[in-house]
């Protein structure tokens, strides 16, 4: 469903060749967008979000490619709102010690951890980490920026315990900082192997203050761990017979429900918190030379249509110029449209055309424009683009004025309305208005038509048929010569009323 919106900023008198016609007269008028009369009339916001633009201004930038829960998410706690919830509804908060920022990486909010205890969760029945048994293939990530990363602090802590028929094995997955670095330990998970605990290291140094995304991943296909930075492999490990990519899986096993803590010794942030059931999916993520990475903005990037903006009938449109921002290797692609009807518009019809910024437009033109913009990221997918305004510029013929003295004359049966001829040179022809109350002109039972009746280049007009007694009030327009549908503003009314006497 579309809507329009049209704001006239200034209008300045210019002249212009129209092919056939002589010389005709345009008005330059402008519409914006943004700025300080914000972004409330966009139609379409795929991908993108409101930041600070230039000037203090709301601006139009990639939103941060926050997850989402699915069908496969286990929990997905995104920190965007207190009190902090699952968004997959599957687990529940049982303690929360976590502030919020607004220092995020992902979408507006973080929580913010003072090494005072972070958050405890429990899994219904059903979860990885609410049941017991073989826990299938899923993986853990989050994002972090750490105050201080001193030895010791935990992001990450489940703690439980399995029962043997000769024996007990406490179970423990714990993510703890050494050296700089995340360290992610796996006691008695799987099944079958009497190994050593199963420890994978991370070889990136974590600076405070910055964030970096952390991922962990279970396969139970193959048995393999694997803990990426940034997407980037850290460190790997197989829970087989061979510790390789071969032999027997020793698939991970949970004992009984226990709770997960989040952040119970850490001080820093933490954003989008996920456990998510299968294997660690990378086909979207952005790639460079390295290989994948995650992305902090999607590498598709996002996009901005503007509502229909009503101009007039033949307007046309000249320029678009946008307040914006392209940092380096990020674009912003602006397009625009055009029609006399949008009602049958589609994604597609009319056809987009591509433009760039302040350049003049030529062949848009209707009743109706419509601006769009696509901004990408750099190929990193880490520096957004952003747009603070926009300026769109197009010319339209004007109204003609109409004429400035009417009179009515009473007739049996009848009115006859006169003017004088409009001084405007652009005036076409005349359309006379009629009804029974003043400024509604509904009037349909003259014989000459219903209201409003077109008496062409004649300075009067004789309608017939009207009733005797009744009261008629009348107004007189003008229209274009250059396109009738361009109408200009009604005359001062009159009124009359036809007797049999007159």
């Amino acid at each position: 469903m579309f809507f329009y919106y049209s704001r006239k900023i200034k209008t300045v008198l210019v002249s212009f060749v129209l092919g056939f016609f002589a010389s005709v007269s345009f008005f330059a008028t402008s519409i914006t967008l943004g700025g300080s009369e914000g972004w409330s009339k966009l139609s379409v916001r795929r991908g993108v979000t409101e930041g600070v633009g230039r000037f203090g201004y709301s601006c139009i930038e990639l939103a941060t490619d926050s997850r989402t829960a699915d069908f496969l998410t286990d929990v997905l706690i995104d920190f965007e709102a207190q009190p902090f919830k699952d968004a997959a509804g599957r687990y529940t908060v049982n303690s929360n010690a976590l502030g919020i920022s607004q220092q995020s990486v992902m979408g507006h909010g973080a929580a913010l951890a003072r090494g005072t205890g972070g958050i405890s969760i429990s899994g219904k029945h059903g979860t990885v980490f609410g049941s017991s048994g073989p826990a299938g293939s899923f993986y853990i990530e989050f994002w972090l920026c750490p105050s201080v990363a001193e030895n010791g602090e935990i992001v990450f802590a489940w703690r439980s315990s399995r029962s043997l028929p000769n024996d007990i094995l406490y179970q423990m997955i714990i993510a703890q900082f050494y050296r700089g670095h995340l360290e992610w330990t796996f006691t008695n998970l799987f099944d079958g192997y009497t190994g050593s605990d199963i420890v994978l290291a991370g070889i990136t140094t974590i600076v405070p203050g910055s964030w970096t995304h952390h991922a962990i991943s279970f396969n139970e296909e193959n048995g393999c761990l694997e803990y990426r930075v940034d997407g980037m492999l850290e460190a790997i490990a197989y829970a087989t017979s061979s510790t390789r990519d071969r032999g027997t899986v020793y698939p991970i096993f949970f004992g009984v429900p226990a709770d997960i803590e989040l952040c119970p010794k850490y001080t820093g942030l933490i954003d989008d918190f996920r456990i998510q059931k299968g294997v660690r999916d990378d086909s979207g993520q952005a790639e460079n030379a390295s290989g994948l990475r995650y992305a902090k903005y999607n590498v598709n990037g996002g996009r901005i249509e503007t509502q229909p903006l009503l101009a007039s009938t033949g307007a046309t449109l000249e320029s678009v110029v946008a307040v914006m921002s392209e940092p380096a290797e990020t674009a912003v692609q602006l397009y625009v449209r055009s029609g006399e009807n949008f009602f049958d518009w589609t994604d597609s019809y009319p056809a987009w055309q591509p433009i760039k910024s302040g350049e003049k437009i030529s062949g848009v033109s209707g009743m109706y424009f419509q601006v769009a913009a696509d901004l990408f990221p750099d190929g990193n997918g880490s520096t957004t683009p952003s747009i603070t305004q926009l300026q769109i510029a197009y010319s339209e013929l004007p109204e003609p004025l109409p004429p400035f003295a009417v009179r009515a004359l009473p007739g049996n049966g009848s009115v006859t309305v006169s003017w004088n001829y409009s001084v405007d040179e652009s005036t076409g022809g005349y359309l006379v208005y009629y009804g029974t109350r003043p400024g509604e002109y509904l009037g349909r039972v003259a014989k000459e038509g219903a209201s409003p009746v077109d008496a062409g280049t004649a300075s009067s007009l004789t309608l017939t048929g009207l009733r005797n007694g009744t009261i008629y009030y009348f107004a007189v327009a003008t229209y274009s010569k250059y396109d009738s549908r361009i109408l200009g503003h009604m005359s001062a009314e009159v009124y009359a009323r036809p007797a049999a006497g007159e």
